[in-house]
């Protein structure tokens, strides 16, 4: 119990807040005893004020106010006027002194609504059921229940059009993220691509369009890399007004990957540590009307400079990281637009095709009954003396099919007749659809035999849905960033020359130089030592490699300036590592330039170039930073190509010059073999030659890899002594 002490009733508040499930719990009366603002916030939407009650929110769900729509198709499911659909479930529940409470909790449905609904259309299509049937069936019509359940689905839900939600999602080893684009712009590409394989897509879809608005800042490398192989990344930042003469800034659209939430905590975070001390107050305002983030400003405050800081530090401006990973016949691939493009064409190909021999198949089958019935136009009297003077039942068909010349399927349809159908005028009638008909089939015959007509009713098709359901673009594309703007970010991170030092045990000292020439010994935890130090600048980043095949990257501006006589940043701690996660290496860098090189205990060396681990967005974490198919021997940063002098459990060197290993663009690349060692045999150690004194240096260089090197003799054994 006084481990739970520590947690006050704040504590556990602020945490049932983060919840992205809406959630409150009444007591049996129906008053509040605890309710996080996710819930709070739908009620504003509900009843236009904060919620006291359970009956009143219940009142206004089921008689939802203007704006809100309930989901026929599904119960207790809602649609708000930010686009989300919300399902509420009531519970009781009890705790663990027996007292009874009512849970009332609201799950955001959005992305499995948008698919069932996806899903529901293309079901709902006319030709969808004959289809099915004719391909399960083996062209039997549906049963006329079936027909019936088709009719009620197509007319159950009625579809979205709108520009559909993002993709995000994690399978078994495989994840994706899918943005969106506009539908017409889209349709418009897919028609242009299938007129041109080499069409430019860029130029009729330039960048994606989210459901949220936002404003790309848009990059053409980017965009080339998403169009073409599925991955890269895409800048998004909010868009904002100044109310005029009130020193306030209205936000009313923010990036798909974030939430007001978010960003409300992360500005209280910056003004809190005294980041930001422009802001004078902030609020939700969020309504009907749609989203809407305002921030009253301090009197003199220059609003755009300060939007400009709140992109930098909050995500009010973030990245989209584009990862196009989707199933083809049921194997995960990464495509690119263009690809995934022209494969959804191929699909659709398959489908007119199909659709068409269907519809080949029941008008020919319509034709031959019919042609049956005229059969019998020249002597109906004839057919129904036939069918008076046969004494078996089973026989009618079969004098028929004498008494005409027709065959049994005609001669079947023909019994089935109605008498009161056996007039001229029912036969004329029918019969005279038989020339339709006729042309119709051939004009079937020339759609399968001419694939430039199937593509034709395809762009038709696309050109409908473009002109029925398109909507204008929602994401404003920026072509190019103010240079002023981009001045001013790069003068808020402060540039001066610090000595970082790196101890044993994951601690970190930023001393800047005046702390330096004044200061004594080190303070440093009992035990530990200084491992790694390391004149740079402000300015650049620190990357930490850890043993779970992670790297961790921080920026030593966020770090504060320590002194001699501080123990330093517990640098696990400060980046949010894994329990029992050890760091293995520092490598800090202002460009990116270089090679990191991991040694395996088999002999194998992963030549990664340093550039494999920058990201344009500031991610503080990378996963499979490198192979995790063997035990990593060594991890040397190498600034540029050098020798190596690598030594083997079997007393065995070998000189190798790094520019005979040949990068991996792959961060997690097995690599190449470089030493060849027999069985129980490792990678001892690797070190830069130049930090030895060899007595014959040329004895241990290799021409080739991989090599085994040579014995080390006793006048080098001693000095590799001293160095391992």
């Amino acid at each position: 119990m006084h481990k739970l002490r520590r947690f006050g009733f704040n504590a556990i508040k602020e945490s049932f807040d983060r919840l992205p499930t809406a959630v409150c719990f009444f007591d049996r009366s129906g008053g509040i005893v605890l309710c996080n603002r996710q819930m709070y916030r739908l009620s504003q939407y509900l009843l236009n004020s904060d919620m006291q009650y359970l009956e009143e929110l219940q009142k206004a769900l089921a008689s939802p106010p203007k704006g809100i729509m309930p989901i026929a198709s599904t119960e207790n499911t809602y649609r708000f006027p930010d686009g989300l659909v919300w399902k509420f479930e009531k519970a009781a529940v009890t705790d663990r002194y027996g007292e009874t409470y009512i849970q009332l909790t609201a799950a955001d449905v959005t992305a499995l609504h948008r698919a069932l609904e996806q899903a529901v259309d293309v079901l709902a299509s006319p030709r969808f059921a004959d289809l099915l049937a004719y391909h399960l069936e083996g062209g039997l019509p549906f049963p006329e229940a079936r027909q019936k359940a088709a009719a009620e689905l197509r007319g159950g839900v009625a579809p979205l059009f709108e520009s559909p939600n993002n993709t995000l999602g994690i399978a078994v080893g495989m994840a994706c993220n899918i943005c969106s684009f506009n539908l017409a712009e889209l349709c418009a590409t897919t028609v242009a691509l299938m007129k041109d394989p080499h069409h430019d897509i860029a130029a009729t879809m330039p960048a994606p369009d989210f459901v949220g608005g936002g404003q790309i800042l848009y990059d053409e490398a980017q965009m080339r890399e998403i169009y073409e192989h599925g991955r890269g990344s895409v800048k998004v930042r909010a868009r904002y007004n100044v109310v005029p003469g009130e020193n306030m800034i209205e936000i009313t659209q923010i990036p798909p990957t974030t939430t007001v939430e978010a960003i409300m905590d992360k500005i209280a975070e910056l003004v809190k540590a005294g980041k930001i001390k422009e802001i004078s107050d902030m609020r939700d305002e969020t309504d009907l009307n749609g989203l809407k983030l305002t921030l009253d400003l301090k009197r003199g405050v220059d609003a755009d400079k300060l939007m400009a800081k709140l992109f930098k530090t909050t995500p009010l401006e973030d990245s989209f990281s584009a990862n196009f990973n989707i199933l083809v016949a049921g194997q995960p691939r990464v495509m690119g637009v263009r690809e995934i493009l022209q494969e959804w064409t191929a699909f659709r190909v398959e489908c007119v095709r199909r659709r068409t021999y269907y519809d080949l198949h029941g008008k020919e089958k319509r034709l031959h009954l019919l042609q049956g019935l005229a059969a019998i136009l020249l002597d109906i009297d004839k057919a129904i003396k036939i069918i008076r003077t046969t004494e078996e039942e089973s026989e009618v068909v079969p004098n028929l099919m004498i008494g005409f010349g027709i065959d049994e399927v005609q001669a079947d349809y023909v019994a089935e007749i109605k008498l009161r159908h056996l007039n001229r005028e029912y036969i004329l009638k029918r019969t005279s659809e038989i020339e339709q008909l006729e042309k119709d089939i051939a004009d079937l015959n020339d759609v399968l035999a001419k694939p430039a007509r199937v593509r034709r009713i395809i762009i038709n098709e696309l050109n409908e849905v473009a002109k029925k359901y398109a909507q204008p673009r929602r994401s404003e594309i920026l072509y190019d960033l103010p240079e002023e703007e981009a001045a001013a970010e790069e003068e808020t991170v402060p540039d001066y020359p610090v000595t970082v030092f790196f101890t044993h045990e994951g601690y970190l000292k930023k001393i800047p130089p005046q702390s330096l020439r004044t200061a004594g010994a080190h303070k440093l935890k009992e035990g530990d030592e200084i491992v790694q130090q390391v004149e740079t600048r402000n300015n650049v980043e620190a990357l930490f490699f850890t043993d779970k095949q992670q790297v961790y990257k921080v920026r030593l501006a966020e770090l504060e300036d320590g002194k001699v006589a501080q123990m330093g940043i517990f640098v696990p701690g400060r980046l949010g590592m894994d329990e029992g996660e050890n760091i293995l290496a520092m490598v800090i860098t202002g460009d990116y330039s270089g090679f990191v090189l991991f040694f395996f205990a088999s002999g194998k060396c992963a030549k990664i170039p340093l550039s494999s681990y920058a990201t344009k967005q500031n991610r503080r974490k990378l996963l499979k930073a490198y192979c995790d198919k063997e035990p990593l021997a060594k991890l040397l940063y190498l600034p540029e190509e050098t020798e190596l002098a690598i030594r083997t459990s079997a007393s065995r060197m070998l000189l190798v010059g790094t520019a005979q290993i040949a990068a991996k663009a792959t961060r997690d690349s097995q690599g190449v073999a470089v030493v060849t060692l027999k069985k129980n045999q490792t990678i001892a150690s690797v070190v830069p030659a130049d930090t030895l004194e060899l007595a014959n240096p040329h004895r241990y260089r290799v021409r080739s890899l991989p090599a085994t090197g040579a014995l080390i003799r006793a006048e080098d054994e001693g000095e590799q002594m001293s160095l391992l």
